[in-house]
């Protein structure tokens, strides 16, 4: 995982004998005080997610960047689902929202677990969406789409885990 430019600071108040506990663990994890507690607050699969998100730049022009989004959240177990999606992306263009939405929704699915709460505020596309411009496809993906895909006016013929 490639971690960007720091470029910001946080501060925190902590007692002598808590900084003491935090050198030691940190100590022994082989690595500083601030990768330490930046590990411990946020998990690597909620970095990754941030990353996969940052690659992102609409629904037409992020394909690949989608089908590896599709493919990590398909190879995550629940825990490390629920830990990487706690916060919601970054402000992305509404069809991308709804189609990374989609993706979360059906990823939880399968693991059984509720979606995070952000998923509830991105709304379906005002016009449907379709995974492929042939005609002769429509009637297939708009009965073949998962559901999540669907409520959001989405329509493909595969989603999280799965590709063509």
């Amino acid at each position: 995982m490639t971690a960007g430019p720091k470029t910001a600071q946080l501060q925190i108040r902590v007692s002598a004998a808590e900084k003491a506990a935090i050198q030691r663990a940190a100590r022994r994890a082989g690595v500083d005080m601030s990768a330490y507690v930046l590990a411990r607050a946020l998990p690597a699969s909620a970095r990754r997610f941030a990353e996969l998100m940052g690659a992102c730049r609409d629904l037409d022009g992020s394909r690949f960047e989608l089908a590896e989004l599709s493919a990590w959240l398909a190879g995550l177990g629940a825990g490390e689902l629920r830990d990487a999606l706690e916060s919601p992306p970054r402000e992305l263009p509404p069809d991308l929202a709804a189609y990374v939405a989609a993706m979360v929704e059906t990823a939880c699915a399968r693991h059984g677990i509720a979606p995070p709460a952000w998923t509830r505020s991105i709304p379906p596309l005002a016009q449907p969406y379709f995974g492929s411009s042939l005609q002769s496809l429509r009637l297939h993906l708009l009965t073949h789409s998962p559901p999540a895909f669907r409520r959001r006016n989405l329509f493909v013929d595969a989603s999280v885990g799965a590709q063509v």
